[in-house]
């Protein structure tokens, strides 16, 4: 079931090819477009392969993104009287939206935000931000999924920087000590994630799945290594993952659990202890 109005009568097919016009206008991949409108990339997948209709809300992020009119869209305006698609500015009110909704989770939690608070955030009324999101639910799990892809790409940028998989599993370690106020923030938002994920809700899931990857990304790091000769050889990648990322899960909760000038030293605690157990259990001796 999708969580707001699906376009019944929007010819689907046409539709779908407008939208394709403005993916190729804006010249990125399909999956970086769906990052741009906050969109989940399968969805995207079945509604431009017709499988799915795309609802209201989404076309009206599609446009904002393109910088089209939502109309031409629908095929309920001329082609002559619509403005050409344009190469997309990545910003825009969508992702002002959802970005003031991550920080508004990160300070007060993430069953405390309304979508009054996210509206003045933003300088603009409630309407408005239903014109883009239908419903808070949507909202928070659109929120949600632009945290987690956000930090899927920083991961991937300083991955692809690290000459072996000994220098990998430090750019993870870094990224993952809270020392900055954006690391700080981003944990918060994870902690309240992990209830959710206990509660077994929409968006719980979604970040049960998102861990799944996190971990999965660990272990492969590890299995590269053994194979770089980096690592102990015969090292188990899943265990080792298993126990690498409940130990940072662990010591950045204490780190944020810390307030003031403490939080700095507490943060290289951190860190000095992850270092301390990979050349431990982990690099080759």
């Amino acid at each position: 079931m999708e969580t707001d109005d699906v376009l019944d009568g929007a010819p689907t097919a046409d539709t779908a090819a407008r939208v394709r016009e403005v993916i190729a206008a804006a010249g990125v991949s399909q999956r970086e477009f769906a990052r741009r409108v906050v969109m989940d990339p399968s969805k995207l997948s079945r509604s431009l392969s017709g499988s799915r209709r795309f609802t209201a809300a989404e076309l009206a992020r599609i446009a904002d993104e393109g910088r089209v009119d939502a109309g031409w869209l629908l095929g309920t305006r001329s082609r002559e009287k619509a403005a050409a698609p344009t190469v997309g500015v990545e910003g825009g009110r969508p992702l002002q939206i959802v970005r003031e909704t991550v920080r508004l989770i990160a300070e007060h939690g993430f069953h405390a935000v309304r979508v009054a608070d996210i509206a003045r955030a933003c300088a603009t009324s409630s309407a408005a931000i239903h014109y883009h999101f239908p419903g808070r639910a949507e909202l928070l799990e659109a929120a949600v999924r632009w945290c987690m892809d956000e930090d899927t790409a920083r991961r991937a940028t300083r991955l692809a920087e690290a000459d072996d998989a000994a220098a990998e599993l430090r750019q993870l370690i870094a990224l993952q000590t809270p020392r900055t106020a954006q690391q700080r923030s981003q944990w918060a938002v994870w902690l309240d994630l992990w209830a959710e994920a206990a509660r077994s809700t929409a968006v719980g899931r979604l970040h049960s799945e998102y861990y799944r990857q996190w971990r999965e990304t660990v272990a492969d790091v590890v299995r590269r290594g053994v194979g770089q000769g980096v690592f102990r050889a015969g090292l188990d990648p899943q265990a080792a993952a298993l126990t690498l990322t409940a130990l940072i899960d662990g010591l950045a909760t204490h780190v944020l659990s810390v307030g003031g000038p403490s939080s700095a030293a507490a943060a290289d605690a951190m860190h000095a202890a992850l270092t301390t157990h990979v050349t431990d259990t982990i690099l080759a001796p």
